[in-house]
């Protein structure tokens, strides 16, 4: 790393509230596949092992809270609610508003191709970024840092509307204009085995409704269903 990345570095620091004591970690958890095979340099690393561990320490540290929050709900909900915080959507949500865009390092053709805005490696990103955070201070201190950002919105316990089941949402309300059931078509899987890729069309009849995407069939079914339910509830 050059002086100039450290200061970049920094930056991204004090976006985040969290000084590094190896400041390499945070360097890695913003390294894209794209870049490191662009470069000769033979210690540069991309942050896939990174993003696995960081969503390991996302899903714990998020299924403590909402179990404490929620002491009587049954595992099934408690999966749905930890599944509506924990996917790309919210994940890339939280990148954009650290920025995390602008501090990517990123291959030419990714660089061309809108990368820094792609929500899949925003997510991917800020799961690697808390993973560095697990490695440099800890779990404890990086379970603070994730409370932190979904603690107020768990602790209001608003979660009806924010955290629902969208396919069955949007289900209900496709029977009720169209009486017609929805249909989830997968017209894309990309990606290695440990990072796929799904792109899914909801499908009320023969008419595409919404797309989504996800690292799952499920994930992406359920933000397709979120985008449909929105479209329909436009329906006079």
């Amino acid at each position: 790393m050059n002086e100039e990345r450290i200061r970049t570095l920094i930056a991204l620091e004090k976006e985040l509230g969290w000084h590094f004591s190896d400041i390499g970690l945070l360097d890695n958890a913003l390294t894209h596949r794209s870049f490191v095979n662009e470069t000769d340099a033979p210690a540069c690393r991309d942050n896939e092992r990174l993003e696995f561990l960081g969503d390991a320490v996302l899903e714990l540290t998020v299924s403590d809270m909402l179990i404490r929050k929620f002491p009587d709900h049954a595992e099934g909900q408690l999966s749905k609610l930890r599944a509506s915080v924990v996917n790309e959507q919210p994940l890339a949500e939280l990148a954009r508003r650290f920025k995390i865009g602008e501090y990517l390092l990123l291959g030419k053709g990714e660089e061309s191709s809108g990368g820094r805005m792609k929500p899949s490696l925003l997510a991917n990103a800020f799961e690697s970024i808390i993973a560095a955070m697990h490695l440099d201070g800890g779990y404890d201190r990086t379970a603070a840092f994730i409370a932190r950002l979904f603690g107020p919105l768990i602790e209001a316990g608003n979660l009806s509307e924010v955290y629902r089941d969208y396919k069955t949402a949007v289900q209900e309300a496709s029977q009720l204009l169209y009486r017609e059931t929805p249909r989830y078509v997968v017209i894309s899987e990309t990606g290695p085995d440990h990072d796929k890729r799904f792109e899914t069309n909801l499908m009320i009849g023969e008419k595409v409704i919404a797309t989504g995407t996800g690292k799952s069939k499920k994930e992406a079914e359920q933000q397709a269903a979120r985008i449909a339910l929105e479209e329909l509830r436009k329906v006079k």
